[in-house]
């Protein structure tokens, strides 16, 4: 399987809660939701929903495992929805016990197993393997070469801080631009894949 990573993100690199106030304020972020201003169902809807059709299982962090199962189950008989519910999903946790796994098909990776089962699922046969949000488990990925693409939709706003997915560990790593449109609410929607060394 494909492990491809999707993310909103601002214009200075930050993932955190895009989709809503409370949906994550560690560090004192205060600009949950920026996201919404900025969507535009025919572009960036678009996106997602072909992204979401050709993928065969979701990857999670706990916390944005834990936001998406509060959200997703109680909006059964949407379309987008219910792909959502019935796709086998991971949730990569040291915390949280298989009783608190109440969205169905999900299964835990539990944290100290975390790389070695993301190994085994990326060498399956199968589609995507997408991950959303969960911005540590994305920087881990990238800086451990598990990413097969990149799904950015870059947002012209500034946040001036928050959590990001890319590494600082000073490793060069080069992609290539493989498709890129912009809404007409100016958001770069753009995907990449890593260029093989040498």
């Amino acid at each position: 399987m494909r492990i491809v990573v999707s993310e909103f993100m601002s214009l200075d690199g930050v993932v955190q809660a895009p989709g809503g106030a409370e949906e994550d304020t560690d560090g004192g972020f205060a600009h949950g939701g920026w996201s919404h201003p900025f969507f535009d169902p025919e572009v960036m809807g678009g996106a997602i929903s072909e992204a979401l059709g050709r993928t065969e299982a979701l990857l999670f962090g706990r916390r944005t495992w834990q936001t998406m199962a509060a959200a997703w189950p109680e909006r059964a008989g949407d379309p987008f929805a219910d792909r959502m519910n019935s796709l086998p999903k991971y949730v990569v946790t040291g915390t949280l016990g298989d009783a608190e796994l109440t969205w169905n098909n999900t299964t835990r990776i539990p944290g100290d197993q975390a790389l070695a089962r993301i190994r085994e699922l990326r060498a399956a046969d199968g589609g995507d393997l997408q991950v959303m949000g969960s911005p540590t488990l994305v920087r881990t990925l990238l800086g451990e070469g598990l990413v097969d693409e990149l799904r950015l939709m870059i947002t012209p706003v500034l946040l001036g801080g928050g959590k990001r997915i890319f590494t600082d560990d000073g490793v060069l790593r080069t992609f290539e631009l493989v498709s890129s449109v912009t809404s007409g609410t100016g958001v770069h929607v753009c995907t990449y894949r890593p260029v093989p060394k040498g």
